[in-house]
């Protein structure tokens, strides 16, 4: 079985519809919501493309992944606008997320978007929170570290206290938080880019502060198999040489989790041969930006379950660990 621990939500354009709509009046006409059937739901999923050469459902049926683990499309959460809008869009998409479980229960688990708006406490998150796992059955939540999106303004780093409710709520749920950044308002730097920049310094604050020794049973997955991380462990690896064997940087790493969402299969083996088997979940996030032909394999990009055959180093254990083994266990699922 494999199970992709990072994939996003095919959803009916009324839910983007309404994302403009709030952003065009500003909440000034009250919050509405989004109203679809269950048909046009499933067309979302079964037949619209977006921007990907397959439907969602036929895309994972042929690249072999048996179920999902769908979240919001990180890109479209504007975390860095006025916090009602927020809240009420995260609210919304996790409906039709919901939504979407309830009609494949076979096939796609729920994981809660967050409100983490800019310059606001966490109260609006922990409370979205709590009803995605109590009341829709949510297994699991992304995190954004930058909700002011690259606006200049930085936010608390993730060993600052201000994120300590929420890692607090996380453990009493026993839920993971995956790690994904949201939108990029800095030409600079588009929101694929800040992604990786975002994880690999969520992976630096992390080991590097007491959240890790504070909170020892959070379980903490970090997308894109950890930013740059992996490739640039050497650097911090070596600045944490006067530490004691068992905190050095190498052991914060052990401590987290990463998904597989790269689409090389150099990437994929060196944050294997970095992190180990038992820490690697495996994640394509198809459809999404992967989903372009590679001339070299013929294949879509984020087909990438044919790489964990060829990397010689695996068993057949650590195959099924990284496939479904690790994603049972972290996020408790029961299938």
């Amino acid at each position: 079985m494999i199970i992709d621990c990072h994939a996003h939500v095919s959803a009916p354009v009324e839910l983007w519809a309404y994302k403009a709509s709030i952003l065009s009046h500003r909440g000034s006409h009250g919050r509405g919501k989004v109203n679809v059937t269950d048909e046009q739901i499933r067309h979302a999923v079964e037949e619209h493309k977006e921007a990907f050469p397959h439907p969602h459902l036929h895309y994972i049926d042929k690249v072999g992944t048996k179920m999902q683990l769908i979240s919001p499309r990180p890109f479209q959460l504007m975390h860095s606008e006025e916090a009602k809008l927020v809240q009420w869009f995260q609210e919304e998409v996790n409906n039709i997320i919901y939504r979407e479980t309830q009609l494949y229960p076979d096939r796609f688990i729920g994981i809660a978007g967050i409100p983490t708006a800019a310059g606001e406490p966490l109260d609006m998150a922990i409370k979205e929170l709590e009803r995605c796992v109590n009341e829709l059955g949510f297994k699991g939540t992304l995190l954004n570290p930058d909700p002011y999106e690259n606006t200049g303004t930085h936010p608390p780093a993730l060993g600052d206290q201000y994120w300590y409710p929420l890692y607090e709520k996380l453990c009493e749920l026993d839920i993971p938080a995956h790690i994904h950044g949201t939108g990029s308002r800095s030409p600079r730097e588009p929101y694929s880019l800040r992604f990786i920049n975002e994880e690999t310094t969520a992976v630096f604050g992390l080991i590097n502060s007491n959240v890790l020794k504070d909170f020892p049973n959070l379980k903490i997955v970090i997308s894109h198999g950890g930013g740059a991380m992996p490739y640039q462990l050497g650097r911090f690896q070596a600045g944490s040489m006067r530490r004691e064997e068992g905190d050095r940087f190498i052991d914060g790493m052990h401590k987290l989790y990463f998904d597989t969402v790269l689409y090389t299969k150099d990437a994929i083996e060196l944050l294997l041969k970095v992190v180990g088997p038992e820490r690697a979940l495996f994640g394509a996030e198809c459809p999404g930006v992967g989903s372009k032909i590679d001339p070299a394999t013929g294949r879509e990009m984020d087909d990438i379950a044919p790489y964990f055959h060829e990397i010689d180093f695996l068993t057949d254990a650590d195959r099924e660990m990284i496939f479904s083994g690790n994603a049972k266990q972290v996020f408790k699922l029961d299938v």
